[in-house]
């Protein structure tokens, strides 16, 4: 996830690092190179207990990456299945980088699991942190926004899987009805509010036979980049984006 407050006076590098693997990342330094600061969050226990595990020295890393490009940072440990976090989160976005101008959702649990399998706690956990928490970020960006109408930007990433992924299908289906109605409920901020399907992105998840089936079944004949995200979220962010409010948007390329 990340908070994101302007800066007029943006300084640019052409040799900064790019963030190729995941949509995030990938989000965060195309924001930063348009003169975005940013603050971004991370849960180390998750990353713990998923395959990939523990990436040490990520975050400071991440930060010296959107620095390259001129940004102030923020990286902020926040677990989002607890409700008092997103306080937390911006009181220390707003005393770091500044008063929030865009949020930017891309948190997310996910387990795979299907109808049989799905545990209780597994089912909470994922609603917990996709559906309540999008919620609870939602609501205290609005109540402590105060930027000029029409500047103010939501844009929260989300996914049509469902089959043998139940939870976190059901929970950003979840995401979008709350972000969407964001669109509607914040009007008197002049704040826009969307959401992006990406579709099936290529960040080394996918089997060289899935690979070959996606590119098949996309008009393009390729898979989504993290890049192809993050420039749509650039948009959206943009002043040139305002125009755009209320929409489920599908970035896959024409894939079904």
């Amino acid at each position: 996830m990340a908070l994101t407050a302007d800066r007029p006076t943006a300084t640019k590098s052409t040799t900064a690092p790019q963030a190729t693997g995941r949509p995030d990342l990938a989000v965060r330094s195309r924001l930063a190179a348009s003169g975005w600061d940013i603050a971004f969050t991370y849960w180390t226990p998750y990353d713990r207990r998923m395959t990939w595990g523990e990436e040490r020295g990520a975050p400071a890393a991440i930060e010296a990456s959107l620095a390259a490009h001129g940004a102030c940072t923020a990286a902020i440990e926040a677990d989002l299945i607890d409700p008092d976090a997103p306080t937390r989160i911006f009181d220390e976005a707003e005393r770091r980088i500044g008063p929030v101008t865009a949020l930017v959702l891309s948190h997310a649990e996910s387990v795979d699991s299907g109808l049989l399998d799905t545990t209780l706690a597994s089912f909470d956990r994922h609603f917990a942190v996709n559906a309540r928490a999008t919620w609870l970020l939602i609501r205290e960006y609005a109540l402590r926004f105060r930027a000029p109408a029409g500047t103010g930007r939501i844009v929260a990433l989300t996914s049509d899987h469902t089959v043998g992924n139940l939870p976190y299908g059901a929970s950003k289906g979840a995401l979008d009805r709350i972000t969407l109605a964001a669109a509607r409920e914040l009007a008197h901020l002049g704040v826009t509010a969307n959401v992006i399907n990406p579709g099936p992105v290529d960040t080394g998840w996918m089997s060289e036979e899935l690979a070959d089936l996606i590119r098949r079944d996309t008009p393009l004949g390729r898979l989504g980049t993290p890049q192809d995200t993050a420039h749509l979220v650039d948009f959206l962010c943009s002043p040139q984006g305002q125009w755009v409010n209320g929409q489920l948007l599908k970035s896959n390329g024409g894939s079904a």
